[in-house]
Formats: structure tokens, sequence, C-alpha cells
């Protein structure tokens, strides 16, 4: 199996699967699971980038009121998870008037430098709503990660706990690095 391959093979696995499932985990992997009542709605591949978009079971990448989507960016990009997210920011606020950002946490997980953080923007142009959303950056030494929840709304209390606790479980290692190995799973 190629790297790529199993980078997306590893970023539907959850810390719940078999361990047969976690012992075909190679290299550096996203830990991601699948949400509950949630599908894959699309997924995109580029040569240097993976894009999968998933939604609630009820709704459509075309037609969503909140969506989960995960970039993988291969061969990484040369910029820190901080400068990624500045950039995101800058996008932001030229693209939504009034549009508000929160650092949350950054640091170091499992050895990769990660920035969580949160951007909303009251009334979206494309849509006439609100719209809030997420992210979890993660720089890897094979690949650069991003994990983002969207909601065209504000989302509730029960929501933004619920989330965070999900965006805060996303990590990423690497089997042939003792001090970032993966998790062996056991049933």
């Amino acid at each position: 199996m190629r790297r790529s391959q199993v980078l997306v093979l590893a970023l539907l696995i959850s810390v719940f699967l078999s361990s047969t499932v976690a012992a075909e985990l190679q290299y550096e992997n996203l830990l991601q699971g699948m949400p509950e009542g949630y599908k894959i709605g699309s997924q995109k591949r580029q040569a240097k980038m993976r894009m999968i978009e998933m939604v609630p079971n009820s709704e459509t990448v075309e037609n969503w009121n909140e969506m989960l989507t995960t970039h993988i960016f291969f061969g990484n990009l040369p910029v820190s998870p901080d400068a990624f997210r500045q950039r995101m920011t800058d996008m932001w606020r030229n693209a939504c008037k009034n549009s508000g950002d929160r650092l949350i946490e950054s640091g170091i997980e499992n050895g990769y430098p990660f920035v969580l953080w949160s951007l909303s923007c009251p009334v979206n142009i494309s849509t006439g709503r609100p719209e809030n959303t997420w992210f979890k950056a993660i720089k890897g030494n094979d690949s650069f990660y991003v994990v983002q929840k969207a909601w065209k709304r504000e989302p509730s209390q029960k929501e933004l706990v619920e989330w965070m606790q999900y965006l805060k479980k996303v990590s990423v290692c690497d089997t042939r690095i003792p001090k970032q190995a993966c998790p062996k799973v056991t049933r």
C-alpha cells in the first residue's frame, strides 16, 4: 500500500476499531473517527492534496447545514500551523465583513505542532446565512492536516462542547517514530 493510501485509510480509523485495522497502519497517519450520524458526501484527490467532506446522513454537500471537512496536503506545506491559521483568518476577513476569529489552543500534541481556532461570519454573502467554523491544523513530518467543522448557523453550547472534544481527539501518529507511535488498539 502506498503511503498516501495509508493516510486516507487512517483518516476514518477510530480509537475504537479492532487491532487488525490498527496493525495495518504504516508511516504517518491522521487519526480521525467518523462522527456518528455522518456520511462521506464527497472525496477529491489531486496530486498533492486529498479532501474529504462529511455531512449528517440527512444532508448533502450541495445542501448542507453542517459539514466536517478534512484536507491532507501530501508532502507537507512550508508553513507552521499558526502561519496557516493567520492566512485563513486573513482570507476569511477579506471575504466576510465583521468576521470574528478566536485562537482556542496551540502547542504540541504527540510531538506535532498544532493550532485550534474558530472563525465566524455574521452573513456569508454567497448563502445569506451566518457561518461558524472551527479548525484544527497539524503539521506532520510527511503531510499537513486540516480538519474543520462548519455550521451555517450559530452552534449551541452543547454542540460546541461535543465538537471541541471531537477535534481534540484528532491526532497524527507515525509508526516509524517511537515517541509518536500510533496507538495499539485491542478488542
